[in-house]
């Protein structure tokens, strides 16, 4: 991002250089017009203390804060005199959108977390133009590094890493115009270099970067085809075939930045760069007075970049402090108190807001793959429980509320919620190997147990324990759950993720409930009996709630997701996501919820999802069968040749491998109709869901759902008087209606009717001794198409193009 300063016929002036070439012969660029209204100027945060809270226990506590100060669309913004104790991911990132920014005389202390990736990023940039100037850091990874793609210049200048336990330099892909101005890591490297597949996808991470005056224990220095790296004036172990020269050499001027910032500006200005960290004083054949003055000095430690941090912190307070608190903690209020909330109803069988039937898309949010690299996150698209440490966005770390306004806006009636399948984007290329370190690679797809700080899973960070919650995992699902309370949304939340359990080896490898990864001595063989050395079948034993060690951990897990919740009121729980278990768990996640409902008072909203054997168990159960609350159609379906597709549970085959083995035939619409309508008529009061497209071979047609008497349709809203009259009809099967013709009705004699194939012509016999009038619905938008029309001699003839007619009796 550049500001045109000036025009010359064909050349063009900018406010600052180009650091990366823009050749012709590779693609050359384009200039366009950028509005930046949205950002904030001229602000800045000095003179305070920062200091996260964490469990003294545990030393490797990430359950508090990550970051100190997150600058993101803000330009001539600044950060000085500020104090950072104990974030997990770093003191600063200026993220993408920011410029101009000055971080100056910042002190990153003792850093609390795991010692793994994207963790102790103590000085991070991914903005342009932006200056850190006198920073410490101290137990960090990549102290001062820079992020995807960063358009420089950006400088660090007169920076000390201390006790570095990661390398620092440009972190991911082609940062460009990067100075290193005399910065010192301390037991660890400066690097700019290919970073290959650490992080994942970085390769080249710099080009026309510059480490001057720098020191650390080695300097990895490569030059990229199309780029230079230099490095002038080091004290390091030299590798790499960038421009090095100065080893173990003083060069002049002292330092690159303040050289340039005083023939930019004037010498006055430029003081603000000084005192230098060297102080190239020749000692080699001193006078005997210079021995004096050495020997004096020798008595007392040397002064550290951090003595004089702390000198300017005394000294250049800002004149406004006070013993005022600025800031008063308070807890934020729950949305679902703030708010008028839009209760989800059940009504006639029918699911309701607002008294009108609620319609709409599902929303299965991704639970692996993704990418942290700006040009390609977005495709990932929303997953409420995903960390991009620092970085908020879509395919990052979503904004609530922009996942709930994205529901609403593209007709989304429900949210489908299960946890990630691993929480580490390496197991992406589904190997089931012990990861040799704990480089973990962001966006990170939490789990809902609480890491340990004790031993190392296969990922490389701490195992799990089974027992202690997440936390923020388990926050993020409930405010997602007060947002659908205040707008009308459900939010489906499948306990488990069956995935883990079944098929890829992979899927195990991470698994929080895999006894290599807890401390809670899981009943499951170790090392794993992974099957050809490459899949894993453990349904049978996890499922297996004879074992009490295993019957304990779920019975607490599902208690978890129970009282999670219990604020909320449409929040919708089902057993688990890909679930072909067996009937004795299902049973037994039934009974824990009823005892917790008994125990506390509350109520949940229990949804039926699982293979169609288990689920007739449980209907034909009177006692369970009072607990349920809505069926839920996933994993069975009826098909196009009329045929039953419904593969039971409890045989240890996933949902597609039992398509595989089986290979149904596609649904149709009559046959969804059948699948709906057959639970809807047997139990009239309750509501049925159809989502099998997402597990067999069927189509997600929602007026097909709705003809079966099926609730959340995947329909546009229906008009109001539409809406009001069906909740109030049943799948009616008592009219004489032609092939490929379906019908609700209620008691008032209104009917909705809807021809699924399109004869010549459609003619639709009423009951007689009744006076009738008709509107067609626009399939598309659900609308009536006013005005209504007068039926004569109780019969219709509508139109080859008309697919639904809505009819009222009008005496």
């Amino acid at each position: 991002e550049r500001t045109v300063t000036e025009v010359d016929q064909d050349s063009i002036h900018f406010d600052a250089p180009l650091t990366c070439a823009l050749d012709v012969n590779y693609g050359g660029g384009t200039i366009e017009r950028w509005n930046t209204d949205r950002r904030i100027r001229n602000v800045g945060i000095e003179d305070v203390q920062l200091i996260s809270d964490y469990d003294q226990q545990n030393l490797k506590d990430e359950q508090h804060a990550w970051h100190g100060i997150i600058t993101n669309d803000v330009k001539n913004a600044w950060i000085r005199r500020v104090s950072f104790q104990h974030f997990v991911g770093g003191a600063v990132l200026v993220d993408l959108g920011s410029i101009n920014v000055t971080v100056q005389d910042c002190a990153s202390l003792q850093p609390i977390g795991e010692r793994g990736g994207y963790r102790r990023h103590s000085f991070f940039t991914q903005g342009q133009q932006t200056l850190f100037l006198r920073c410490w850091a101290e137990q960090g990874r990549h102290d001062f590094s820079v992020g995807q793609c960063s358009a420089g210049p950006n400088a660090f200048v007169h920076c000390f890493a201390k006790d570095a336990i990661g390398d620092s330099g440009p972190l991911e892909s082609w940062a460009n115009g990067v100075l290193y101005d005399n910065v010192r890591i301390d037991g660890h490297d400066l690097n700019v270099t290919n970073r290959w597949n650490n992080p994942p996808k970085a390769g080249w991470t710099a080009a026309n970067c510059v480490l001057w005056q720098c020191q650390a224990s080695q300097i990895q220095c490569d030059s990229p085809p199309t780029a230079y790296n230099w490095t002038v004036g080091f004290w390091a172990t030299p590798a790499g075939n960038g421009v090095m020269t100065g080893l173990s050499d003083f060069v002049n001027p002292l330092s690159l930045y303040h050289q340039q910032l005083a023939e930019r500006t004037d010498r006055e200005n430029a003081k603000q760069i000084e005192p230098f960290l060297l102080n190239p004083v020749g000692a080699t054949n001193p006078t005997l007075s210079e021995a004096a003055d050495f020997v004096a000095n020798s008595n007392s430690p040397a002064a550290t970049l951090l003595d004089l941090i702390r000198q300017h912190w005394n000294r250049e307070r800002s004149p406004l402090q006070s013993n005022v608190p600025l800031f008063e903690e308070k807890s934020p209020p729950s949305l679902s108190k703030k708010y008028p909330v839009k209760r989800m109803e059940i009504h006639n069988g029918w699911i309701l807001v607002d008294s009108k039937l609620k319609t709409g898309d599902h929303l299965t949010p991704t639970w692996w793959r993704g990418s942290i690299q700006p040009d390609s996150a977005m495709s990932f698209g929303s997953s409420i429980s995903r960390y991009a440490p620092g970085r908020m966005g879509t395919g990052l770390t979503d904004d609530l509320d922009s996942v709930a306004n994205l529901m609403r806006q593209h007709n989304f009636a429900s949210y489908n919620h299960h946890y990630g399948l691993w929480y580490d984007r390496r197991r992406d290329d589904h190997l089931m190997v012990r990861r040799a370190t704990a480089e973990v690679a962001p966006p990170f797809y939490e789990q809902p147990f609480a890491r340990t700080g004790q031993g190392t899973a296969w990922d490389g960070l701490s195992l799990y324990d089974l027992t202690k919650w997440n936390t923020w995992y388990w926050q993020r699902l409930r405010h997602l759950a007060d947002r659908c309370d205040q707008h009308g949304l459900m939010l489906f939340h499948e306990n488990y993720f069956q995935h883990n359990i079944l098929e890829a080896g992979a899927h195990w490898a991470d698994s929080p409930w895999r006894p290599a990864n807890n401390v809670n001595q899981t009943p499951f063989p170790e090392p794993a009996p992974y099957v050809g050395d490459k899949r894993i079948f453990l349904a049978h034993r996890f499922y297996d709630i004879s074992q009490p060690v295993l019957r304990d951990l779920h019975r607490n897990y599902i208690r978890q997701c129970l009282s999670n919740f219990a604020e909320n009121q449409n929040v919708i729980q089902l057993t688990s996501a890909e679930f072909s278990g067996p009937l004795e768990f299902v049973e037994f996640w039934i009974d824990t919820i009823v005892q917790w409902e008994q125990e506390t008072g509350r109520n949940v909203t229990v949804g039926l999802s699982c293979p169609k054997n288990v689920q007739d168990a449980i209907l034909d159960d009177p006692k369970r069968r009072k607990a349920v609350d809505l069926i839920d159609i996933r994993y069975w379906t009826y098909t196009d040749n009329k045929e039953l597709f419904a593969p039971e549970g409890g045989r240890n085959l996933a949902p597609r491998q039992h398509v595989r083995q089986l290979r149904p035939k596609s649904t149709s619409f009559s046959s969804i109709v059948r699948s709906v309508r057959e639970y809807r008529m047997r139990f009239p009061q309750t509501p049925v869901t159809y989502y099998a497209d997402m597990y067999c071979r069927s189509d997600r047609n929602g007026w097909a759902v709705l003809m079966g008497g099926g609730s959340l349709p995947n329909l546009m809203s229906l008009a109001d008087e539409l809406s009001t009259e069906i909740i109030q009809m049943t799948p009616d099967t008592s009219l004489s209606l032609g092939h490929g013709q379906y019908a609700l009705s209620n008691e008032t004699k209104s009917y909705l009717v809807y021809s699924s194939e399109r004869p010549n012509s459609t003619e639709l016999t009423l009951p007689a001794m009744r006076r009738y009038e008709f509107s067609l619905v626009n399939q598309i938008t659900g609308q009536l198409q006013l005005p209504f029309r007068p039926v004569n001699h109780d019969s219709i003839t509508l139109p080859t193009e008309t697919t639904v007619v809505f009819v009222r009796a009008i005496d």
